[in-house]
């Protein structure tokens, strides 16, 4: 369709070998037509390290790379992930339009995890330098990919819509006990706290609920923001301390805190003039099994729930099993005894197997993929709105011009 055969087998190179970029080799094993062939990261150890596991996962050959050009000019690799952390993600993409500009690589697209910058600016960047390097490009938000939001999504808009009308309210929450890397809790390298973190799946994967299937993103209009943020737990002296300890003494919640709860409410006007809202709850303050996604739908004579904590399967271990800490039963786990849920597959249910198998397709058949670079910038815009709304304490409308300089005040210098 598009003059273009299909690529036999997308070959991924990996930029960034940490949390991350394990949790794709994982996904990746599910997906047909693809291969990671290379494997680029500052730390000589990790990228090794990392090669040698996509290896053995048969997902190679697989080599690692001192530098992204050498990765890119090698001619192994035909699409990039780029899982660094978020202060060196545009650098990254500088590098990736800089090659492809000059000749030097083949390079056909790119996907970026989440988000896509620490700004609204830094987000408009990267699409610019994507757009003109001529790159496809992919928006790695993964909770949009789980097979519960698709089938849930197909199920309520191919039944219910049709026949009661389109839903008006959606529903997100993402929680758990706090990051696992020190430069998540520092603002200025982050992009904020956890509203940044974790904000970004929740009023993504509310908006798409929302919108109607294969409709384009200005199906919904962004007509208002509103939020709160909060320091409820890390910023209290013992936990402080506890925070010093795990991640060393350059995260001080005493002299440079970030938001470790935030509530935020999004409108939207649709075409036809009605008014819907995402309605999202974070924080880095819940104790519980661990990682905990709550995902609601609400329709006229209707609703969806989803939640990654409701499993099939459950383990009991009485306190005469003892062992060390782990995360063999679900990401961010705080218990290592009593009655647990096990999430089987974390990497098809939080949505990685499917946004890798998604866009994997989408660059073998050279187009561009459901999410995009730009819906990275949407969601950048989103996030700047609800912080602003929490440092000014009022609703901010949009369109708002002050947000494409705007930075978190936990952000900046």
């Amino acid at each position: 369709m598009n003059g273009y055969a299909p690529i036999d087998t997308l070959r991924i190179g990996l930029v960034g070998s940490g949390f991350i970029a394990n949790f794709h080799l994982q996904a990746l094993v599910a997906v047909r037509h693809v291969a990671v062939t290379g494997v680029f990261s500052p730390t000589t150890a990790h990228r090794e390290a990392l090669a040698a596991k996509a290896n053995a996962l048969e997902l190679g050959p697989c080599r690692p790379f001192a530098s992204l050009e050498a990765m890119l000019i090698s001619g192994d690799v035909d699409a990039v992930w780029i899982g660094v952390p978020n202060f060196a993600r545009l650098d990254t993409m500088r590098e990736i339009h800089r090659l492809v500009r000059s000749g030097w690589t083949k390079l056909i697209g790119v996907a970026c995890e989440k988000p896509l910058g620490r700004t609204l600016s830094e987000a408009r960047e990267m699409l610019r330098l994507a757009t003109d390097a001529a790159l496809l490009h992919g928006y790695l938000e993964n909770q949009v990919f789980s097979s519960a939001v698709q089938r849930g999504k197909d199920i309520v808009w191919r039944r219910a819509v049709p026949i009661c009308g389109r839903p008006y309210l959606a529903r997100a929450a993402e929680e758990h006990s706090g990051p696992h890397m020190p430069w998540f809790w520092q603002a200025q390298r982050q992009g904020g706290g956890v509203l940044s973190d974790m904000t970004c799946h929740s009023v993504e994967v509310g908006r798409f609920l929302l919108s109607r299937p294969g409709a384009p993103r200005s199906d919904l209009k962004l007509v208002s923001a509103s939020a709160t943020v909060g320091n409820l737990k890390w910023t209290r002296p013992e936990y402080v301390t506890r925070l010093k300890n795990m991640m060393g003494a350059d995260v001080d919640y005493a002299r440079r805190p970030a938001e470790d709860f935030a509530r935020g409410a999004l409108t939207f006007r649709t075409g036809e003039g009605h008014e819907v809202m995402v309605e999202a709850t974070n924080s880095w303050a819940y104790v519980g099994a661990g990682l905990r996604i709550l995902i609601e739908l609400l329709g006229p004579e209707y609703s969806m729930e989803f939640s990654s904590l409701n499993t099939g399967l459950k383990v009991f271990l009485s306190r005469d099993v003892a062992g060390g800490q782990g995360q063999d039963l679900v990401e961010k786990q705080n218990a290592e005894q009593g009655l647990m849920p096990v999430v089987e597959n974390e990497p098809d249910i939080y949505g990685y197997v499917g946004e890798d198998r998604h866009m994997v397709e989408a660059f073998r058949h050279r187009r561009q993929p459901l999410e995009t670079f730009e819906d990275g910038v949407a969601v950048a815009e989103m996030l700047m709105a609800l912080y602003r709304s929490a440092e000014t304490g009022r609703v901010v409308d949009l369109p708002d011009t002050e947000l494409e300089t705007y930075v978190p005040p936990v952000a900046r210098a």
